[in-house]
C-alpha cells in the first residue's frame, strides 16, 4: 500500500497512456462514430444499462441506424424497437421506455431534447449515471457519471471514500477538477475492466500503484 497521496493531476496522464490500447467505453465509442445528439446518447446508455459494452455497442449501432431521432424512433412499434436491442437485458421494458421519451420529447419539447439535467432525469428508467454521462458528451456539460468502474476505482485508490455510487459522485464532485468531469468515465472504464479489475487487479503493471491506496484489495497480478 503506498504512503503517498493520491494526486489527481499527476494520474490522469498515466491514465490515458494505460487504456489506449483498449476499446473506449460504448458512448464515448458512439460518439466518435457520429451518435452525438443528446437523445441518442441518451437512449445508448439506457440500453447500457446491465449490458456490457460488447454488446450493447452493436445493439445501439443497429437501432440507430434503422432511427435514430425522437420522431423516426417513434414510429416504430414498441414490439420493433424490442426486437431491434436484443440482446440488451430487459429489452422488453427498454423498448416501452424508449417509445415513452420519445413520445414525451416530440409532445413537450418539440423534438428536441433540452440539456437539462431535470428533465432527463424525469424520464423513467434514466438515473444520474445516464443523464450526467449523455450531458457530458453530447452537451459538453461538466458532469461526473459513476458507474461500478468509476467507484470501485476511486475508492481503491484512497481518493474518496465512499459506500455508494450516489455519495461517490457527490465526493467527487466536491473534490475532482472540473477539468476531468467528463473524461473521467471514458478513462476508468476500460482502466477499470482491463486493469484495475473488480477481482485480482493487475496492480503489478499499473502506472499508478505508487499513489494508489489498494483499498479492500486482498489479492492481486
Amino acid at each position: 500500500m503506498s504512503t503517498q497521496s493520491f494526486n489527481i493531476d499527476l494520474a490522469i496522464p498515466k491514465l490515458r497512456e494505460a487504456v489506449r490500447p483498449f476499446p473506449k467505453a460504448a458512448m464515448f465509442a458512439l460518439a466518435e462514430e457520429g451518435y452525438l445528439s443528446l437523445f441518442e446518447q441518451l437512449i445508448a446508455c439506457i440500453l447500457s444499462i446491465r449490458t456490457r459494452d460488447e454488446t450493447s455497442l452493436p445493439v445501439s449501432r443497429r437501432l440507430f441506424q434503422r432511427a435514430n431521432t425522437p420522431e423516426a424512433m417513434r414510429q416504430l412499434a414498441v414490439a420493433e424497437i424490442e426486437r431491434l436491442i436484443q440482446p440488451s437485458t430487459f429489452a422488453d421494458s427498454k423498448a416501452k421506455q424508449i417509445w415513452e421519451i420519445c413520445d414525451r420529447t416530440l409532445q413537450e419539447f418539440a423534438g428536441e431534447l433540452p440539456c437539462d439535467y431535470a428533465t432527463l432525469t424525469s424520464f423513467k428508467g434514466v438515473g444520474p449515471k445516464c443523464a450526467n454521462l449523455a450531458l457530458g458528451i453530447a452537451c459538453n456539460h461538466p458532469s461526473i457519471s459513476v458507474d461500478v468502474h468509476v467507484h470501485r476505482v476511486t475508492n481503491r485508490w484512497g481518493y474518496v471514500q465512499t459506500r455508494t455510487p450516489e455519495k461517490t459522485m457527490a465526493a467527487l464532485e466536491a473534490k475532482l477538477p472540473r477539468e476531468y468531469w467528463i473524461e473521467l468515465n471514458a478513462l476508468l472504464v476500460p482502466f477499470g475492466k482491463h486493469i484495475c479489475t473488480g477481482t485480482a487487479p493487475h496492480c503489478s503493471t499499473c502506472p499508478l500503484l505508487e499513489m494508489c491506496q489498494q483499498v479492500g484489495v486482498t489479492e492481486h497480478r
